[in-house]
């Protein structure tokens, strides 16, 4: 039991920087932790192994250590890769807040929380959390904590500030950094004038803009560092390596003796060669070692030749001390250099030198790398080979310039010297196409502390400001604005800029039609202009058709810098180009210089506001309005104009002679002033031409046009009247109008129906009844089949009243577009539906009378509501079943050919729904209507 504990805190201790996996284990006791702080290295080896884990406790790792140690001759426990890769993750798995971090705090008053269960374990039924009640407040003080969440949201979101604090108004700071989003809000809460609401912390991953975005350059170069130096020896030797003690020289001898043999360096550095005794190598380029090899073997060993190369070369330790992320001692290859040993150690920390990095030997500097030049230019020259015991110490950084803007890299770079402005921005890799060079700031403090703006230019020759420590160079980007062009936009097949020149013309721009996309607007073309110097907008429409046919004249506008062409399609509205036009012109109106908009509506193919042009007349906005219609009323227009007069605004009516306009009458073509509202009128008694359907037996089935007020008469003798099979008393009339009014009936209907349903629900959950009741069965079902019902629109009519009748009686209908009479054949059947034992037809028979034919089928059902049976007959009328006036002995009643006998259900056994009798009734009509329309 204490092995399986101690192996638990042994875990919880390596696992610290892995909060997802540490948490679940037991929280250690210091006497536990002592236990295991007392414990031998071997001895927790041993814990681990009997315990069956290899290589993962901290032992594990520091056993890994060790053996890399030992390989590669590194003392600093810095180096091991265990303890790199769970820094990395645990950077990578942060989630803690810092400072200049945004977040967004949400305040709310308590609304309780009701009961609940919750889960304990697996296995185990979980258990019930009583509900929370909301705290109940006076009318006073709630108004006074709504005040506070209101201020506190104004705010939203919030920076913390460089002590890591969130400045909540009218609270003091509060300390966040180091918190995740859940501690922070428990954090908040503690604060005893915020112990009375509900507080969520959301960290925002805002990233952050200009110089406080910017990020040191160079330092991600170390981001992702090897994770072992050991010696390599898959690489060439260069020819001036410099052979030391511990290095293997390979030698193979042929000719005379074919023979290879590796020799080793010894400490006094000399090789022992076979044959040749002991020779002194160490200290000379291997160039030079192999030459005397080979030239020594060559003399003194008759008829053999030797070839000398490099083995495994020796392992070196050199000191990595400064402003290293890992300053220490370490192991590398003989022929590392000095960013081998700064990727050993890990990088530079942001605080370090990137220019500056020294190579030290026997306390002096021997070279100076900037990595600066590795960096920008690939240079290499000053990575010298290391020797043992060299130092490569990082010194701090020095002065630093921030570069931000339309720069190709962004960042903050040191700098050495007196820099100027055009050598820093070559640091940044040099301008973009889009910077200003002309326009270029510098963010610098000056001797009295002060923070001051210096302008600078970068063109050739001008860019010698110096900078200092500290300052941010900021270039801007040109302007996005066409100084010297003009823009094409709409319906054209190659929108975009046009090189403006004095003396450019529409026509030169848009050359033919051929530019133009199919059913584009040739008579009204707008063009956007800005008119200096305070750069207004005005706004010119051309006549793109008459401007084609006489180039070079006033119609042919002459275009200026800027101008924005656009081009209208016909068959689209054109809103969506023209509001944020108009939008402008109503920005840039004043008192004095009212919104130049003008309106058209009525006869135009397209209705509107459209901009108010300089000299606008009646007849320029009919062209902007597209033109007028068919149905415009041509002789006169009404014109309303809106005048300021007196400090109050009165209303004109102006008649416009439309007639003379159109034929050119300069006098009559009004000019507009803003706000006048044009109305073309329509030809009277002007609409879409109206027809009506005839089917069925009529001589001339078919669609017939019809005019104003004609009657259903005059177009059955238009379609040569019946035939001789017709059945007027079956006749259907439909009308889209009835249709609409009759389906939004039966919706309103099945919608009182559900709510009826719910409440006899509602009834029977209270009546703890455990299945639904026979009525609420029932009442479901009717709901389907009222939802499902489409009305048709029948009208009742009495066709063979008419037929004898004729034209101008009671019985004719005046028409309306879009009605349909549908005339059947002859019918002999008599159809009984609803509550019957079989709902059938039967063959018509005059000696029958209603409850005849109701026993044909069976008779009535137990459901059935005998008082209220009724017929409908064929032309759509219904005879009621009330027993009251004639129909007192209903039994007796007169049945014709095609009437329908309807028993409908007995709703008064349920009176929780007494609609129900509404609703089959209306099921059993529209049913019989439809069966009458489908028929055709």
């Amino acid at each position: 039991m204490l092995q399986r504990t101690l192996f638990a805190c042994l875990l919880s201790a390596v696992l610290l920087p892995f909060p997802a996996i540490a948490q679940q284990l037991p929280v250690p006791t210091e006497a536990q932790l002592e236990i295991l702080q007392n414990m031998s290295p071997e001895d927790r080896e041993a814990l681990m192994r009997d315990l069956g884990v290899e290589g993962g406790g901290a032992d594990g790792g520091a056993s890994q250590d060790r053996t890399s140690r030992r390989r590669n001759g590194d003392t600093n426990a810095q180096n091991s890769a265990f303890d790199r890769n769970a820094s990395d993750n645990l950077l990578r798995d942060d989630k803690t807040l810092r400072s200049d971090d945004s977040v967004l705090v949400q305040v709310s008053i308590p609304t309780g929380k009701p009961e609940r269960l919750q889960a304990v374990g697996e296995g185990l039924p979980p258990i019930s959390v009583p509900a929370e009640p909301a705290p109940e407040f006076l009318p006073g003080e709630r108004a006074e904590l709504q005040r506070v969440i209101d201020l506190a949201l104004a705010h939203n979101p919030y920076v913390l500030d460089v002590n890591g604090a969130i400045q909540l108004p009218g609270f003091p700071p509060v300390v966040l950094a180091g918190l995740d989003e859940k501690q922070a809000a428990m954090r908040l809460k503690a604060v005893y004038s915020l112990r009375q609401f509900e507080i969520q912390v959301v960290r925002l991953p805002v990233r952050k803009q200009g110089v406080a975005g910017l990020k040191p350059f160079g330092y991600d170069l170390f981001k992702n560092a090897p994770s072992t130096f050991a010696p390599v020896t898959d690489v060439p030797v260069p020819a001036d390596y410099v052979v030391g003690p511990g290095d293997q020289l390979s030698i193979q001898l042929y000719g005379g003796q074919n023979r290879s043999f590796r020799l080793t360096v010894g400490r006094d550095g000399r090789v022992s060669f076979p044959q040749l005794g002991p020779i002194s190598v160490a200290g000379r380029s291997f160039n030079q070692v192999s030459a005397d090899l080979e030239a020594r073997v060559s003399r003194q060993m008759i008829g053999v030749r030797a070839s000398v190369s490099m083995g495994d070369t020796r392992s070196i330790r050199v000191f990595v001390l400064g402003e290293a992320n890992r300053p220490g001692t370490y192991t590398i290859s003989g022929l590392g250099t000095i960013t081998s040993a700064l990727f050993a150690a890990g990088g530079v920390k942001p605080i370090g030198s990137l220019r500056d990095v020294q190579l030290k030997r026997q306390g002096a500097v021997v070279r100076r790398l900037d990595l600066y030049d590795l960096l920008i230019r690939g240079d290499t020259t000053d990575d010298a080979k290391l020797l043992p015991g060299d130092v490569i110490f990082v010194p701090p950084i020095g002065d630093t310039v921030a570069i931000d803007g339309e720069v190709r890299r962004p960042a903050i770079y040191e700098v050495k010297g007196d820099v100027s402005a055009a050598e820093a921005i070559q640091l940044a890799g040099g301008l973009t196409p889009e910077a200003d060079a002309t326009r270029a700031a510098v963010v610098r403090v000056d001797a009295q502390r002060a923070r001051v703006v210096v302008n600078v230019s970068l063109l050739e020759n001008e860019g010698t400001t110096l900078l200092r420590q500290g300052d941010s160079l900021r270039v801007l980007r040109l302007r996005p604005t066409l100084d010297s062009g003009v823009v094409v936009d709409g319906h054209v097949f190659r929108p975009g800029p046009v090189a403006w020149r004095e003396g450019l013309r529409i026509t030169d721009v848009l050359g033919s039609v051929d530019e133009l996309k199919p059913n584009a607007d040739l008579n009204y073309v707008l063009i956007r202009r800005e008119a200096p110097p305070e750069r207004r907008l005005v706004v010119v429409s051309v006549d793109l058709a008459k401007a084609l046919r006489s180039r070079g004249s006033a119609a042919d506008v002459v275009l200026a810098p800027r101008d924005h062409i656009i081009v209208f399609d016909l068959a689209s509205d054109r809103r969506e180009m023209m509001t944020p036009l108009l939008e402008e012109m109503r920005r840039q109106s004043t008192t004095t210089t009212p919104t130049e908009i003008v309106r058209v509506e009525g006869r135009v193919k397209v209705q509107g506001d459209y901009p108010l042009e300089p000299g606008m007349r009646v007849s320029d906005l009919l062209r902007a309005g597209g033109g007028l219609q068919d149905a415009a009323y041509t002789a006169h227009a009404e014109l309303t104009r809106y005048r300021f007069v007196s400090a109050a605004r009165t209303t004109d009516l102006i008649e416009i002679d439309l007639a003379a306009i159109l034929a050119g009458d300069v006098s009559a073509d009004l000019r507009l002033q803003p706000f006048d509202f044009l109305n073309v009128k329509e030809i009277p008694e002007w609409n879409e031409q109206e027809k009506i359907s005839l089917l069925g037996e009529v001589r001339f089935p078919g669609t017939y046009p019809i005019k104003r007020g004609e009657t259903l008469f005059s177009v059955i003798q238009r379609a040569g009247g019946l035939t001789s099979l017709a059945f007027p008393e079956g006749a259907v009339f439909v009308r889209n109008d009835l249709q609409k009014r009759e389906q939004a009936q039966v919706d309103r209907l099945a919608e009182r129906l559900q709510n009826d349903l719910a409440a006899l629900a509602l009834q029977g959950a209270a009546a703890n009844q455990g299945q639904p009741s026979q009525a609420l069965s029932i009442g479901q079902s009717l709901l389907s089949q009222l939802k499902g019902s489409k009305a048709v629109g029948r009208l009742v009519i009495d066709l063979g009243s008419l037929s004898s009748r004729g034209a101008g009686s009671e019985a004719d209908v005046v028409l309306r577009d879009g009605d349909q009479l549908l005339i059947p054949k002859q019918t002999q059947e008599v159809t009984v539906i609803g509550e019957v034992q079989n709902s059938t037809s039967h063959l018509f028979r005059s000696e029958l009378a209603r409850d005849d034919y109701i026993q044909l089928s069976g008779g009535l059902t137990r459901k059935a509501d005998r008082g209220r049976v009724y017929v409908v007959r064929a032309n759509g009328s219904v005879i009621s079943g009330e027993n009251n006036g004639w129909f007192r002995r209903s039994g007796q009643v007169a049945i014709r050919p095609g009437d329908t006998i309807v028993a409908p259900l007995d709703a008064e056994r349920m009176p929780q729904l007494s609609l129900w009798q509404a609703v089959t009734s209306i099921l059993y009509n529209l049913a019989i209507s439809a069966a009458a329309v489908n028929s055709f």
